[in-house]
């Protein structure tokens, strides 16, 4: 993998319409796990491949990761009044663009727990489900850290139970990336994202938000059970990721609307 860097195109944000979203993201964590490459590949669209990491004994690992957080005062910008506040859970993987080279994310789907997931399920045919989420956690304003960090889900698309340790420390490196940049870059800063829509064609939605001031976590306790439907991490290996990063919280911008990307 080549040296990356943060660019004015990652920081800048891009401006906004009435119908973008801007929310505040809380509990957020990026729990991310290496896995063999052909793993991956039968949910890719044929445009994608995985983007890999080579591991500490020469293997390629590709990158998936589940990205749980609680949005808060999400509201579309030409309606500030009108707030929702809902669990998240997004399930995604780090993949290359055959025909660009450009690095991406591809969601295999996001578990929702408002009553509001059935428009862009509808609407723009996004692979949203719908499950009862909820957080139990404790922050430590003063020491910088989760004193605790629970997360459960009820859903029959994607159950998932999960505890985290948050150290308070910044992350000094990234197994697999020749810099902590790079990892960050990759991990933690895709702007695109791509999907099989419900119709089975190929789409795409792009966000903003600003770099991340995060900590170093692990895993106490992790289950989730799509990650095991899809055949791609077993509930043995959940508890040992590649990575667990975590922010209290930051601001995201959702450009809407997602747009089908089929050729």
């Amino acid at each position: 993998m080549d040296t990356l860097h943060f660019t004015p195109r990652h920081l800048t944000r891009p401006p906004t319409s009435g119908i973008d979203v801007t929310t505040k993201l809380r509990h957020f964590a990026i729990i991310t796990y290496a896995i063999a490459p052909e793993k991956l590949l039968p949910h890719l669209h044929p445009r994608f491949e995985p983007d890999c990491i080579t591991d500490k004994h020469g293997n390629r690992r590709a990158l998936i990761s589940v990205v749980p957080f609680l949005d808060v005062d999400f509201h579309f910008e030409r309606l500030p009044w009108l707030t929702f506040t809902f669990g998240q859970t997004n399930y995604r993987a780090y993949v290359i663009d055959r025909e660009t080279g450009e690095r991406f994310v591809w969601f295999f789907g996001t578990c929702l727990d408002s009553w509001t997931n059935v428009v862009p399920r509808v609407l723009w045919r996004l692979p949203w489900h719908r499950g009862q989420i909820r957080f139990d956690c404790e922050y430590d304003q003063r020491e910088g850290r989760y004193r605790r960090y629970e997360m459960r889900t009820k859903s029959a698309w994607a159950k998932a139970s999960l505890t985290l340790a948050d150290s308070g420390e910044s992350p000094q490196t990234l197994a697999g990336f020749p810099t902590l940049e790079s990892g960050l870059v990759v991990l933690t800063h895709p702007l695109r994202g791509y999907y099989y829509r419900r119709d089975g064609k190929l789409g795409s939605y792009h966000i903003w938000h600003d770099r991340l001031n995060l900590s170093v976590g692990s895993c106490e306790n992790a289950r989730f059970a799509l990650l095991k439907s899809l055949d791609l991490v077993p509930f043995a290996e959940q508890n040992r990721p590649h990575s667990v990063l975590i922010q209290h919280e930051t601001e995201f911008t959702i450009y809407l609307p997602p747009q089908a990307a089929d050729k």
